[in-house]
């Protein structure tokens, strides 16, 4: 090399080896590389961790031995304002031939041979770059790999654990036992170790698999939410008590209604089909008076009670009321036909059948059967149902 080529050439390097620093610098700020570099971890990540450590050692050693060439040629051209011919041809050695040798520890398996003297390979600068640069992309492929995954399933254990804490401030709060968020607590503590110890296992085609915490989410907030009811439920117990007992009023009027309403039918309808009367105020009453105060199970297990009775009270005042109507419908069809029996008599009349002695009997026929008790509703349909044909067919004759 001339004087200018070599002046060129360091000053080349001297950029280089000062953004190759840098980069090695970033890689190991990286959030994931900090993670990888301080975790305790096994299997397929633990493996990641050991190579990544590895490739990261040799990467450090290797720029460390190009930074001592750079430094030496540096040197030497310091000293020699003016460099005579030895010194361009060391100067040439330094910056454009092997001159990087490295330790036999640092030559990889497949350059090494079962009989030869081991002795360390030697670089040029630039083979020395391309060498660290497949050692910086390896590491950093396996540090976003890993990163990717991690930082997905810890975001997802954050979420989780927040809603752990809040369910378990709420059971503190409210005292007793609640064996679901005993065993989900359970399931995420050793979901939590595998994610801590070995992310890699729950990577799927390069993502995290986060089903086994989303699980453990889903059912931590469904004993959030009941634990919740219960502090509503501590919060306002006397006015829920009330409002059950309330419900239990209008069932047992309802259950009056439906009896009045069933000895009526019994007393005005032939032969009915009724439904069974219902019977469950009494019931619900008992376990009304069985709610008492909070015990061994505490205030969410009183709320999951009342809240049951709540519902079992709404369910058996709709009941007690879709049977009153059912029973009241056979009395309502009752009006149904005698109001058709007049309307069809007021248009016999409107027709000119009036005195019509064939018409009045169909007609008093079916009177008899709508306004006798017990009233036989299905003889009467019939009968209703002859005098509107025997109508309807006087109708068309007139037309005729």
């Amino acid at each position: 090399m001339s004087r200018e080529e070599a002046d060129r050439t360091l000053a080349r390097l001297r950029d280089e080896k000062e953004r190759i620093g840098a980069a090695l610098l970033e890689l190991e700020a990286h959030q994931g590389y900090q993670l990888l570099e301080g975790a305790t971890l096994s299997g397929e990540s633990q493996r990641v961790q050991a190579d990544v450590r590895s490739r990261s050692g040799s990467l450090w050693s290797l720029f460390d031995l190009y930074g001592r060439t750079v430094d030496a040629a540096e040197e030497l051209r310091a000293r020699h304002p003016k460099p005579g011919p030895a010194q361009l041809a060391e100067l040439t050695r330094l910056l454009a031939g092997a001159s990087v040798e490295l330790p036999v520890t640092e030559v990889p398996l497949e350059r090494r041979t079962l009989l030869a003297v081991p002795a360390g390979e030697r670089l040029t600068l630039r083979a020395a770059v391309d060498r660290m640069t497949a050692l910086y992309e390896e590491i950093a492929r396996s540090v976003a790999a890993l990163d990717t995954v991690w930082s997905t399933l810890l975001s997802r254990l954050a979420e989780v654990e927040a809603e752990r804490r809040a369910a378990g401030e709420l059971l503190e709060s409210l005292g007793g036992t609640e064996p679901e968020f005993e065993r989900l607590r359970g399931e995420l503590e050793s979901a939590a170790a595998v994610v801590r110890g070995d992310p890699l296992s729950l990577a799927r085609d390069g993502r995290a698999d986060t089903a086994r915490l989303d699980a453990v989410l889903t059912g931590l907030a469904g004993v959030r939410r009941r634990l919740a009811e219960a502090e509503r439920l501590r919060d306002g117990f006397t006015d829920r008590i009330r409002g059950v007992a309330a419900v239990l009023e209008l069932l047992r009027e309802a259950e009056a209604e439906a009896r009045g309403v069933r000895d009526e039918v019994l007393a005005k309808i032939a032969s009915p089909v009724l439904p069974d009367l219902p019977e469950m105020s009494a019931t619900l009453a008992d376990r009304l008076a069985a709610v008492g105060a909070p015990g061994r199970g505490g205030w969410h297990d009183l709320a999951e009670r009342v809240a049951d009775l709540e519902r079992a009270a709404a369910a058996a005042l709709d009941r007690a009321r879709e049977t009153a109507g059912v029973i009241r419908g056979l009395l309502d069809r009752r009006e149904e036909l005698r109001g058709r029996l007049e309307a069809y008599r007021v248009k016999a009349a409107r027709l000119g059948h009036a005195e019509d002695a064939d018409l009045a009997r169909i007609y008093e026929q079916a009177r008899e059967l709508l306004w006798t008790s017990p009233c036989d509703l299905r003889s009467a349909t019939v009968s209703l149902s002859g005098y509107q044909r025997a109508i309807m067919s006087r109708a068309k004759g007139a037309e005729r």
